[in-house]
């Protein structure tokens, strides 16, 4: 089979370190153009992988030269870019959250539907070696029902990893409209959908601006979230932690399972009997310097692609993790308990 000609709409640092790298990577994968409204760099990014500089991104949808896109932009666009993309009978990989509310969402699910494309959301916890080694001990009952959990995804914000700092869309209401939650919050929220292998059905939350001055996009926000066969346990996403947090504990009736919570150890199981058993799998994603490994997203999509299947991740799977992001906020609005919807 020929390669698959691809496109990246926005050259910020999601692109930069993650969809543009991993693409050159991949063999089957051919980089024929690039997208951004910053001439300069847009320029730039074309002449590192020889690839076409558009600053429209329609032309580049309509440009005939492409397979397949990736939306590498900022949380308002997700929804309307990808869309036309799969109108013009591209595959789309977007980058999360997939989008700012449920008929976003929908409106996304059915024009891939419409169109016959692979739609694929950018979660990459999924591809986590602990992760999955956990899903795997959970489902075979090494440590029997679970009971509860806890999970946080935090660090000092996105001033220190965007492109463009303190000035960036991500503190901008309009443009982002969901902040630590959706920068954050929603890869834990997937992941554990993944995990556990669940629905979740009700969620209560504190979503707030603390931390960051000058913004009215959340910042921090704690979480209690449950689901469909009784798991309670908390969720806590935030951009005020001065070191970065990645980690998940499970807790069940024949032990824990602490993922990404050692320092040294990437999973470890600790027993009811008193044994613990501690797996070296490799270091989770990070945006600390030198944790920039193989997200696994970029690999997955190609591999869609070219195999012809659903992508792990696909429209309804981003679209039941935007889903407790949604319920969260509308939690935190309304202070009550709010629903998962749609919980199907």
């Amino acid at each position: 089979m020929s390669k698959v000609r691809i496109g990246v709409i926005g050259c910020g640092s999601i692109a930069k370190y993650r969809h543009l790298p991993e693409y050159a990577n991949n063999k089957n994968v051919e980089i024929v153009a690039v997208c951004d409204l910053v001439e300069d760099r847009v320029n730039e990014f074309a002449k590192s992988y020889n690839a076409k500089a558009y600053t429209d991104y329609k032309d580049l949808i309509k440009s005939g030269t492409v397979d397949a896109v990736s939306v590498c932009l900022p949380n308002y666009l997700h929804a309307p870019v990808s869309i036309e993309a799969l109108d013009a009978g591209l595959h789309v990989l977007c980058e999360k959250p997939m989008a700012t509310s449920q008929e976003e969402a929908d409106a996304m699910i059915a024009a891939a539907e419409k169109s016959g494309k692979k739609l694929m959301i950018g979660h990459n916890q999924r591809f986590v070696k602990s992760h999955q080694k956990a899903k795997q001990l959970i489902a075979n009952g090494e440590i029997g029902k679970v009971y509860s959990f806890r999970t946080a995804f935090g660090h000092p914000g996105p001033e220190g990893w965007s492109v463009d700092g303190r000035e960036s869309w991500f503190f901008e209401k309009e443009k982002a409209f969901i902040g630590a939650m959706g920068d954050l919050g929603v890869h834990k929220s997937d992941l554990l959908r993944y995990i556990l292998g669940e629905e979740f059905t009700e969620v209560g939350a504190f979503v707030v601006t603390n931390a960051k001055e000058g913004t009215d996009v959340e910042d921090n926000a704690v979480c209690v979230i449950k689901t469909e066969s009784g798991i309670i346990g908390t969720l806590a996403a935030s951009w005020a932690y001065k070191k970065e947090d990645n980690s998940t504990v499970i807790y069940g009736e024949k032990g824990v399972l602490r993922l990404e919570d050692d320092p040294d150890f990437s999973l470890v199981a600790q027993y009811a009997t008193g044994e613990v058993v501690k797996y070296e799998l490799g270091k989770i994603q990070s945006n600390d310097e030198g944790g920039q490994s193989s997200s696994g997203v970029i690999n997955e999509f190609v591999s869609a692609i070219v195999e012809d299947r659903q992508p792990l991740i696909d429209g309804t799977e981003g679209m039941k993790s935007l889903a407790v992001i949604l319920a969260a906020l509308e939690s935190s609005e309304t202070k009550t308990i709010a629903p998962v919807l749609p919980n199907k």
